[in-house]
């Protein structure tokens, strides 16, 4: 059995922390106060760690409302679901690494994802959203917003969050960078006899695609200076 946490007195009474009058009124443990902020729920679900990171930061902070202040605590309540379904690129379950210091000699610790993920998966995210926001006084009180799930429920339900009203927040499609790529692969939609404005750009679009130009240089065109070409014979 580990080490249970010595409970608070008050009077004449031993309660627990959760069991205080004060703790059973807050919605949510350890934020002084939820009014005007709106609870967001997040699937985490085949999401990859650090896109999601990144953009629960972002809910954290309150960049995504036009009032933002980056000296205020106004984000959103951030409630993620499905924490255990997550993905990582590459190697990293087994390659990345934490690491800390107990303070004593030859006290430095290290763990894998792999190990942390066999303990606990939501400190593995946790850690992630922890380390994209800004390293002020703040940091700590919007890590308390963020509320991190295994599974696909909550703890967030009964006749103390009645009034509650969660709001889906849906991820952005990947590899929206690629739609570049894949409109400048696509030649049918443009008209006959196109020839491209700049073509010193298009050639090196060319070559970083690895296709060939459908639109070789005429006869008198302009150089990549600018200036006019000579006529062949």
């Amino acid at each position: 059995m580990g080490r249970q946490k010595m409970p608070y007195v008050v009077g004449y009474n031993w309660v627990k922390r959760k069991e205080l009058p004060w703790n059973k009124e807050k919605l949510l443990k350890n934020v002084e106060s939820v009014e005007g902020l709106r609870w967001r729920i997040v699937d985490a679900k085949g999401v990859v760690l650090g896109r999601l990171a990144s953009h629960l930061s972002v809910l954290l902070q309150g960049k995504d409302k036009p009032t933002y202040n980056p000296s205020k605590d106004d984000g959103d309540i951030v409630v993620v679901v499905n924490a255990k379904e997550i993905e990582l690129t590459g190697r990293k379950f087994e390659n990345k690494v934490y690491r800390w210091h107990t303070g004593y000699p030859g006290g430095l610790k290290e763990r894998t994802v792999k190990e942390q993920w066999e303990i606990d998966p939501t400190v593995v995210l946790r850690r992630a959203v922890s380390g994209m926001l800004p390293k002020n006084n703040l940091r700590k009180l919007r890590t308390r917003k963020l509320q991190i799930f295994e599974g696909p429920e909550h703890d967030f339900v009964g006749e103390k969050y009645a009034d509650v009203e969660f709001v889906p927040y849906d991820l952005p499609e990947r590899n929206i960078k690629m739609k570049g790529r894949v409109e400048f692969l696509d030649h049918s939609k443009l008209p006959e006899g196109y020839q491209p404005l700049n073509r010193e750009w298009y050639d090196k679009m060319c070559r970083l695609y690895k296709i060939a130009n459908p639109y070789p240089a005429e006869v008198g065109d302009f150089k990549s200076k600018g200036e006019v070409g000579s006529k062949k014979d």
